[in-house]
């Protein structure tokens, strides 16, 4: 059997549907592993940065939320795709009452 093709266990990371909406999460936390991911992927932290932000966490349950984002890459990009999708429609069908001071 291939690396590739061997199914990666995640230690740190967790899926219950009373948490988070059935989202995985990392293990004894309610911290999506998509909240860590998009700080790493589009906000450019780093895990060090993470672990700052979220003192609670350890290393390894950062690098191992990532490795789970990683492998299930596509499904989470989707489920982002369709989740600002949602907000931009939110947005536009509803638009903000404040307004914007220089």
């Amino acid at each position: 059997m291939s690396v590739a093709a061997k199914k990666i266990k995640h230690p740190y990371v967790s899926i219950d549907p009373k948490i988070a909406g059935g989202e995985p999460v990392v293990s004894g936390t309610r911290i999506k592993v998509m909240d860590i991911a998009v700080r790493y992927e589009l906000m450019g932290w780093s895990a060090d940065r993470i672990i700052d932000e979220y003192p609670h966490l350890k290393l390894e349950q950062v690098h191992d939320a990532l490795s789970y984002y990683y492998e299930h890459k596509a499904v989470f990009d989707k489920k982002y795709r369709e989740d600002q999708s949602f907000l931009s429609r939110l947005m536009k069908q509803y638009p903000s009452k404040i307004t914007h001071v220089s």
